[in-house]
């Protein structure tokens, strides 16, 4: 049997948010850090519930495995300079959950964006 291609893993994570099965995305990610990967490949979605299940998806994550959430870090990071303005706000958004330094950190420039939901996100993050 083959491995699943990550285009095909991506497709399943995201239709399971869709589908508000949050929890089943958790323990995927528990049992697989690996995962972490697609979480700028899932925020490109272009559904506001998927996009916003991921953003629930690293509040649950915080809360179980706050220690490998950090993982996403390098890919969010391309996020944060998207044309569209609402990739680069879910992108702050979870690098504002993670909370490291790191994740802080590459937050703190965008306190420039030309978007002021963006700007007001950056100020509640960093606060």
């Amino acid at each position: 049997m083959s491995e699943i291609s990550d285009r095909e893993m991506i497709k399943t994570i995201s239709e399971f948010i869709e589908l508000g099965h949050v929890e089943n995305i958790v323990a995927m990610f528990k049992q697989k850090p690996d995962y972490y990967r697609f979480t700028g490949e899932l925020l490109r979605d272009e559904r506001f519930i998927v996009r916003m299940g991921v953003v629930i998806l690293f509040e649950e994550l915080a809360l179980v495995r706050p220690a490998e959430i950090r993982l996403a870090i390098p890919f969010l990071l391309p996020l944060l300079k998207e044309k569209a303005a609402h990739i680069r706000g879910e992108a702050v958004t979870v690098l504002g959950i993670i909370g490291t330094d790191d994740a802080l950190n590459a937050v703190k420039p965008l306190i420039g964006d030309p978007e002021p939901q963006i700007v007001e996100l950056v100020k509640g993050i960093i606060s």
